[in-house]
């Protein structure tokens, strides 16, 4: 939905110190009630994807997915969109290590006593792989064609005695849009019952 892009757009204008008046006229003429914030694009890929595997069409059920370009600008966003500004309901997705930043950010917003966020063991990639399986990422490498470019790293002398699973989490962040593609299509290739937990939790609340 383009007004819902429309609406990213002006908010993260705002958050960036612009005027605020452009996401204010929006959020009253868009039927905007949720907004999810994430960490960045490659989150937002993957609640896409898994939103179009369940037939949800999220912008026209009033629901803003927004990356926010690094979870620390969530003390930025949240007080914005949150009950101290336009009482828009919040909820979103971090890795543990982030947890801090998205608790600051929603006591900033009012909205710590109320509203849920959801945490991942390390980040989405690695909830992913986890749920694929090691093999299963691997094959779905080969088929996007990045089977050669994951072998090379793979001898790389970094990667010499990690578990697979973090050699597969930290290739996907090797090389720019990786992560964006590989988000959608893990979350493509996920049976309808292994859905990683926090994701799944995010959309019961939706």
């Amino acid at each position: 939905m383009a007004d819902m892009e429309a609406f990213r757009e002006a908010v993260t204008a705002w958050a960036a110190g612009g005027p605020p008046d452009p996401a204010r006229e929006l959020a009253e003429r868009l039927p905007v009630r949720t907004v999810v914030l994430l960490e960045g694009p490659s989150d937002a890929a993957a609640v896409d994807a898994l939103a179009e595997r369940r037939g949800r069409d999220l912008a026209g059920e009033g629901v803003c997915v927004l990356p926010m370009g690094g979870a620390m600008s969530v003390g930025r966003f949240a007080p914005l969109l949150g009950p101290t500004g336009l009482g828009l309901r919040l909820t979103g997705l971090c890795d543990e290590q982030e947890r801090g930043f998205y608790e600051r950010g929603w006591e900033r917003a009012g909205a710590a006593a109320r509203q849920k966020f959801f945490v991942c063991a390390a980040d989405l990639e690695e909830e992913l792989i986890r749920a694929l399986g090691v093999r299963r990422v691997e094959e779905l490498i080969e088929v996007e064609g990045d089977l050669r470019a994951l072998q090379i790293f793979l001898r790389q002398p970094a990667q010499q005695g990690r578990p697979p699973l973090q050699q597969l989490r930290r290739f996907l962040g090797t090389k720019k849009g990786r992560k964006i593609h590989y988000g959608r299509v893990l979350v493509e290739a996920l049976g309808p019952d292994d859905v990683p937990t926090p994701l799944d939790d995010l959309f019961a609340c939706l």
